[in-house]
């Protein structure tokens, strides 16, 4: 399960050592394989939680209208449409309670984007978790990704990060940028962004995790298909993006 926390870029995709009980990110979505939630009476009392299915009616809405206004998932449908992988939001997506520490995944097994319901509450923070998850899925589709390789797993997160997540504020969020640190802010903040991502699913150290994004970094930062862009906050690259998917063969 790739959690969220290549054309070109398919980095060297050599074995990785054996694992045992390796849960591959999936104890952060407890209804991936068919375990209902279910919150106790402390959280329903504390936290307001006990109303599971408003929020996936919401989740799904909010699911709905980004599939229909938003010029990025737009983008991404229609890349992964021309990719031989076209989405049916039905099937290929879906609203689940998820830990709090993710918005959303990419389930590879099934082919399906989870949106965190109990996290992702608003239409713009479904617009992120579906532009991320949806280049994960448009990696694994062009490129078939192992999600069990690291060095494949490192390369995908850096690319959602750099194409979808880590704008100027952001990379001040994470601490990766300042007024006084703004050299490479972007850089950074896709290296942190994709670091976290890989301890999330695998449960490795930061030093570890950031070694094997070192490792990977320029070669995948420097794929920018099938956005071309990278996408600055408040401003119109979304849409430019949108309409030049014609140049890449996007319908």
């Amino acid at each position: 399960m790739n959690a969220d926390a290549n054309s070109q870029a398919n980095p060297d995709s050599s074995a990785d050592p054996p694992q045992t009980e390796e849960k591959w990110g999936y104890d952060l979505y407890p209804e991936r394989r068919g375990q209902k939630y279910q919150p106790s009476l402390t959280k329903i009392a504390l936290l307001g939680e006990g109303r599971e299915n408003i929020d996936k009616i919401k989740c799904e809405r909010n699911v709905w209208n980004c599939a229909q206004k938003s010029p990025i998932v737009k983008l991404m449908l229609a890349a992964l449409k021309s990719s031989g992988c076209e989405v049916d939001l039905s099937r290929h997506v879906a609203c689940e309670v998820c830990d709090i520490s993710v918005s959303g995944g990419y389930d590879p097994e099934l082919n399906q984007v989870v949106v965190c319901q109990n996290v992702a509450r608003s239409e713009g923070m479904t617009q992120g978790v579906l532009t991320h998850e949806f280049i994960h899925m448009f990696d694994y589709c062009r490129n078939k990704l192992d999600f069990k390789n690291i060095e494949h797993l490192a390369c995908t997160e850096i690319r959602a990060a750099n194409l979808s997540h880590c704008s100027f504020l952001s990379a001040v969020g994470q601490g990766d940028a300042s007024p006084f640190k703004i050299a490479k802010a972007h850089q950074d903040c896709v290296k942190t962004k994709a670091a976290l991502s890989v301890m999330a699913v695998r449960k490795v150290s930061e030093p570890e995790a950031r070694t094997i994004v070192d490792k990977v970094f320029d070669k995948c930062y420097n794929d920018l298909e099938p956005i071309g862009r990278r996408i600055r906050r408040n401003s119109l690259d979304m849409h430019k993006a949108y309409m030049e998917r014609f140049a890449y063969g996007y319908d």
